[in-house]
């Protein structure tokens, strides 16, 4: 009999361990329909973190943010390893447009892997003009809503402009309607520790949050923060992408993120 059990506990490890335990089902009175997907995947990292608290491996869907960077990806061998989203930059600023964002949306649309894109924001332009230059280069379809990247450029050579709060808070909210009226979805806010600090724009109202943080659970590294994405490295090492990638976790359980996906969540 403890042979017996022994095996059950061992095949129960296994399961959890990036396998498919979640077949389309559907779910609740709304019949939303939870994809089938790899939960709790086990990506590789070249820098490794040693988590303190809540780590990410505890959440069972996973998926990347990429860019003209990562090249060629061979989606479906990404998607069988345990990348449920990906979130591919389209543009930046007014004049900027990624020339692989095109390649890799019809590639992960071919695999089947829910999509959004992202913009990446400069303050030393009008959202209006950052916004109409995303809705040229970025069609209707997507599965996901779309992301403004908001986060300081003190890098840049044409723009290292740091607003106070209230112009960025204005600022975001006519990208992000003229997104939604566009789109027909309110895009989240994706963005990192020091800028979140800086601008409190935590408390942007009707908002959805993607955060960064690689060196702690999101509940230590911004106290009293709802997010629905948590960026949680940018060495991860997964089959089918040369090099590192960033990697995400969404919030919830595969049914919430069908709910999610479908508008409800």
């Amino acid at each position: 009999m403890r042979k017996i059990l022994g095996m059950m506990v061992v095949l129960a490890v296994v399961t959890a361990c990036g396998q498919r335990p979640h077949k389309p089902v559907e779910s609740g009175a709304s019949a939303v329909v939870v994809p089938d997907i790899v939960t709790y995947p086990r990506f590789g990292d070249a820098d490794p973190h040693e988590w303190e608290s809540r780590a990410p491996q505890s959440y069972p869907v996973h998926g990347i943010d990429i860019s003209r960077w990562q090249g060629e990806i061979d989606w479906r061998t990404a998607k069988d390893s345990g990348v449920s989203f990906a979130f591919i930059k389209a543009t930046e600023g007014g004049d900027v447009a990624d020339p692989k964002f095109d390649e890799h949306r019809r590639g992960a649309q071919r695999a089947g892997v829910p999509w959004g894109a992202y913009h990446y924001y400069y303050f030393c332009r009008p959202a209006e003009e950052q916004a109409r230059w995303f809705i040229q280069h970025v069609p209707k379809g997507a599965p996901l809503p779309h992301v403004l990247d908001l986060e300081w450029t003190p890098r840049s050579k044409t723009c290292t402009r740091r607003p106070d709060p209230r112009e960025i808070w204005r600022e975001a909210r006519v990208f992000m309607n003229m997104l939604e009226a566009h789109y027909g979805r309110r895009p989240i806010i994706y963005t990192t520790v020091d800028f979140w600090k800086d601008s409190d724009i935590g408390q942007l109202a009707r908002t959805e949050f993607w955060l960064r943080s690689v060196a702690g659970n999101p509940r230590k590294v911004y106290p009293g923060a709802y997010w629905t994405f948590w960026q949680y490295t940018g060495t991860g090492l997964i089959p089918g992408i040369n090099g590192e990638v960033d990697i995400n976790v969404f919030r919830g359980s595969p049914e919430a993120w069908a709910h999610w996906m479908a508008g409800s969540g």
